[in-house]
């Protein structure tokens, strides 16, 4: 049995792709189940993310599997056969498993680190488990990309620096003040990062809030979200001394705040520190600011420089989960294996019984004479004879398991002996307890 991936990404298609192959989060039954109902597919699972749109599936038909699976995207969204042509990729086997653990580890994300991604794959699978489209290796499957993506993120710091405008200001913010607790923050206009930027202060332990802007109304609104204060544009210059960190973005042509008020408002403050982060452009802030003791001023291209600094960091730690998700794509490769040498080495046996009990019945009905004894004699003999003749092949399937071309074996002896297909799933889940992928 294989692991197929059918998808599209960020990396293959531009948005107008991507949105006419989405699937709805709220109406995932009809698709899932025309899904599995292909004739070459036994489980699946769909992905549909704002980055990415993939198909998991299980089949013992890898060629049939994925150009199913490819028409299944064109003809269930209503477009011609070869419209994604140009935008789809396909992995099978070790590449389909290595595919799941990257995108599960945020590795193959528009932003490597970021945790959203292993969030939609869970729901994801919270609807094939819910609709009965995934079974045993799917199962098996996603919960040991699950736990690849914790290993990853717990012994490396890929998801540790800021890549964000608005959070790289709450790391700065950490730097200078070591914990935000107590704080209060000052926003001067309501851009979207400005908002964005405050948020990201208030879950990090930002009490209190303030909030300005030519319209009051809009203050207002604002100051509400966040459970702040209002203020007047004319009047927050009063309050800057109670502030400790300052949020600015207002598209005013000249700075509203220069050198001389705020060497004011710092002496007011007794010279406690003072953040300011100035995402206006033009800049609302005067540079010369920065210069007075104790008052920290950033704009916009300070904050993209650790951005990229913390996305340098972010590679390097890719590099790192790269080396685990490798340990783990063999690990649950040679389970994988497993579920098809234990059911065929059953198989074998089961063969090889069925020939020798034929045989006997056909002799014992021709020597009606023997005795208890000797009938059992002959049985014992049969019995040594065919546990020594499978003890080489059995032998050889149970260290093929662990070996690259370990399917060329079982296919081998399935087709040599000519063996009914692995048990199905309830027989191997009985089998499958003694091999453990994680």
């Amino acid at each position: 049995m294989d692991i197929i991936v059918v998808g599209l990404s960020h990396k293959t298609a531009a948005v107008e792709i991507r949105e006419r192959v989405a699937f709805s989060p709220t109406a995932m039954e009809r698709p899932l189940h025309e899904f599995v109902g292909l004739s070459a597919i036994a489980e699946g699972i769909i992905v549909s993310t704002c980055n990415r749109v993939e198909l998991y599936a299980t089949s013992r038909d890898p060629e049939a599997a994925v150009a199913q699976m490819r028409r299944f995207l064109t003809s269930f969204h209503g477009l011609e056969a070869d419209a994604l042509d140009e935008n789809l990729y396909d992995y099978r086997g070790e590449e389909a498993i290595r595919h799941v653990f990257r995108v599960a580890s945020s590795l193959d994300s528009m932003v490597i680190g970021e945790p959203q991604i292993l969030g939609q794959i869970k729901t994801s699978y919270g609807y094939a488990a819910e609709y009965k489209t995934a079974g045993l290796i799917l199962n098996r499957f996603l919960h040991k990309a699950f736990s690849v993506a914790k290993r990853v993120r717990t012994e490396t710091s890929i998801a540790s620096n800021a890549v964000s405008v608005s959070f790289a200001a709450v790391e700065l913010a950490r730097k200078i003040f070591s914990t935000l607790d107590g704080k209060t923050v000052l926003i001067i206009g309501a851009g979207e990062m400005c908002e964005l930027a405050a948020r990201h202060f208030v879950n990090n332990g930002v009490t209190s809030v303030m909030v300005t802007n030519r319209t009051f109304e809009r203050a207002e609104k604002l100051a509400t979200d966040f459970q702040g204060r209002a203020l007047t544009f004319d009047d927050f210059p009063d309050h800057l001394a109670q502030v400790d960190i300052i949020l600015t973005s207002t598209g005013a042509p000249t700075f509203i705040l220069e050198k001389k008020k705020m060497e004011e408002v710092i002496r007011l403050r007794k010279n406690k520190p003072m953040l300011i982060i100035d995402i206006a452009v033009p800049r609302d802030i005067d540079p010369k600011v920065n210069d007075i003791d104790n008052i920290y001023l950033y704009d916009v291209d300070d904050l993209q420089g650790v951005v990229q600094a913390n996305l340098k960091e972010r590679h390097k730690e890719a590099k790192k989960a790269e080396g685990i998700i490798e340990q783990e794509i063999g690990q649950f490769h040679r389970w994988l294996t497993s579920l098809e040498v234990v059911p065929t080495i059953v198989s074998l046996r089961q063969r090889m019984e069925e020939i020798r009990k034929g045989e006997l019945d056909k002799s014992f009905s021709n020597l009606k004479d023997l005795t208890p004894k000797q009938r059992k004699s002959i049985e014992a003999l049969t019995s040594a004879i065919i546990n020594k003749v499978l003890h080489t092949p059995t032998t050889v399937l149970k260290k093929s398991q662990n070996d690259e071309g370990g399917d060329n074996y079982v296919d081998a002896v399935r087709v040599l002996f000519d063996l009914a297909p692995p048990a199905p799933e309830g027989e191997i889940k009985q089998l499958d307890e003694s091999v453990d992928p994680s």
